[in-house]
């Protein structure tokens, strides 16, 4: 049967391995532990003051797609979407489009890491009896394009938030 004493010392050693610190006293690891929660909150704190403080138009963080072509294919249609930078969260905004206009992505090719390329074929449902065409698939990407705003502070805050659950999940389980 293990100790109490031991079990403490077990937890003291994970909260230690957790947190980095290089104590291997027991009262400086809890102290080097509270610093590292307290340094955590700081950076929070930082990224959502960051965060707030850029604006959705700025176009040095969020630069718009310049490329868009639409081609009418015998069963569909080609969409090219190409821009110079990464546009996180576009890619699910423009599939949010083709559905909304009764198209069925058949084919697609997608590079969103350091540019944004969006290559596909869209079919449209034939029980649909509203018909669309080129342009007003065109029409409608541009302006999924336009009131795009970018999410890359969403997924910033989610990789930090998911990482401080995780600390904390396995703070709680000392």
């Amino acid at each position: 049967m293990v100790s109490r004493e031991q079990s403490l010392h077990d937890k003291l050693q994970i909260l230690r391995s957790v947190t980095h610190s290089p104590s291997m006293n027991d009262s400086s690891i809890v102290l080097d532990a509270s610093n590292y929660i307290k340094e955590l909150k700081r950076k929070v704190e930082r990224l959502n003051q960051e965060i707030s403080s850029s604006t959705p138009l700025d176009t040095s963080i969020h630069q718009r797609p310049r490329d868009v072509t639409v081609e009418t294919l015998e069963k569909g249609f080609l969409v090219n979407v190409h821009s110079g930078k990464s546009c996180p969260g576009l890619l699910v905004s423009i599939l949010a489009t083709f559905e909304d206009l009764g198209l069925h992505v058949l084919e697609a090719r997608v590079s969103c890491a350091d540019t944004f390329h969006l290559q596909a074929i869209g079919g449209q449902n034939e029980e649909d009896e509203e018909n669309v065409n080129a342009q007003m698939v065109k029409r409608a990407i541009s302006n999924t394009i336009k009131n795009w705003r970018g999410s890359n502070e969403f997924y910033v805050r989610a990789v930090l938030i998911n990482g401080i659950r995780k600390l904390l999940i396995r703070l709680k389980s000392l």
